[in-house]
């Protein structure tokens, strides 16, 4: 990621976007009366906090309060979406949900403290990033089919990294070696840094992470980029073929991000929300930002809190076999 463009999000949208709060009132024809508060299920610093801090910064004068970032880690986001899952419906607590919250902490957990489908109402998407597949800088070869040869040919002596079990980078490396139908030792870090470290370092082989976390790294020539692992190629590196253009038409993975509100949060509410959503989407200086660290943005028409509930429903759906196949679950 390029560092000083988180840098200079987090400093512009730290903590508390500052505007005025008006009275309390639980009236939604009279909302927001008072702060919202949007919790955020991971650490601070990190991308997706970059993310919700910058969206939160230009939906706050759109609705006319302040929006309050709140941290709540742990568990894979599961902690803090289960608070807002108890939060009061009433518009005043939003939260920030992912592939991870709202999809595969169904299927990796035993226990779920939340169940995704029913106990949230979604307002909309807030940006995607689209996965890599990334090896070591002496890995030989170029492409996604010189690759995949490779991987048959060594993929007992070979291994990919991940910030742990359940993360982007696990998920999406579990569906390419199910396309390509080989097994290959994984290595769950403690995080993105000391994964992308054991990636730079030789440590592992390759990879399978997220624009955000992997562009600079690419641009600086301390990994490389061999394939796109989305239908689409990518803006930020436009020579950078597809897997599909090599024929995986099954490989298709993104990292994606989204607001939810608690379940009976009033619909006049959610659909301000959503437009909030929507009109700080379109500003030109968020696009811009986002861009450079490879976030895309969804079609202002397509982004509804429906189809919001549509892509839950079949991300999970769609996550369920691989993690079954593979019996990864967590207590």
């Amino acid at each position: 990621m390029k560092l000083a463009i988180v840098a200079a999000l987090l400093a512009g949208a730290l903590g508390t976007i500052a505007m005025p709060a008006a009275a309390q009132t639980p009236n939604p024809a009279n909302w927001p009366g008072k702060p919202i508060t949007l919790i955020m299920p991971f650490p601070a610093g990190g991308p997706s906090d970059a993310l919700a801090r910058a969206v939160a910064a230009k939906m706050a004068p759109r609705l006319g309060t302040s929006i309050v970032v709140e941290n709540v880690g742990g568990a894979g986001g599961s902690i803090g979406m289960q608070k807002l899952a108890r939060a009061p419906a009433d518009g005043y607590t939003i939260g920030f949900g992912t592939i991870g919250t709202h999809a595969a902490n169904m299927i990796l957990y035993r226990k779920p403290l939340y169940d995704a489908g029913k106990d949230f109402e979604p307002l909309g998407l807030v940006g995607s990033a689209p996965v890599l597949l990334l090896v070591k800088r002496d890995l030989p070869v170029n492409d996604f089919n010189q690759f995949a040869d490779y991987l048959r040919a060594h993929h007992a002596n070979m291994s990919y990294g991940s910030a742990g079990v359940g993360s982007i980078a696990h998920l999406a490396c579990l569906m390419l070696l199910g396309d390509l139908k080989a097994e290959v030792m994984h290595v769950p870090y403690k995080g993105v840094a000391p994964a992308m470290a054991g990636l730079m370092g030789g440590e592992t082989d390759f990879s399978c992470d997220q624009t955000t976390t992997s562009l600079a790294q690419v641009a600086g020539g301390r990994i490389r980029a061999v394939a796109v692992l989305t239908r689409e190629p990518l803006s930020a590196l436009p020579k950078l073929a597809t897997a599909q253009a090599s024929g995986r038409t099954r490989i298709d993975f993104r990292s994606w991000n989204a607001l939810f509100a608690p379940r009976g949060t009033p619909p006049a509410v959610v659909a301000r929300l959503n437009q909030a959503i929507n009109d700080a989407l379109a500003d030109p200086a968020l696009i811009r930002q986002m861009r450079e660290v490879g976030v895309e943005f969804p079609a202002r028409a397509d982004n509804t809190p429906a189809n919001l509930a549509r892509l839950v429903d079949s991300e999970t759906r769609r996550l369920r076999p691989i993690l079954e196949a593979n019996k990864v679950q967590l207590d």
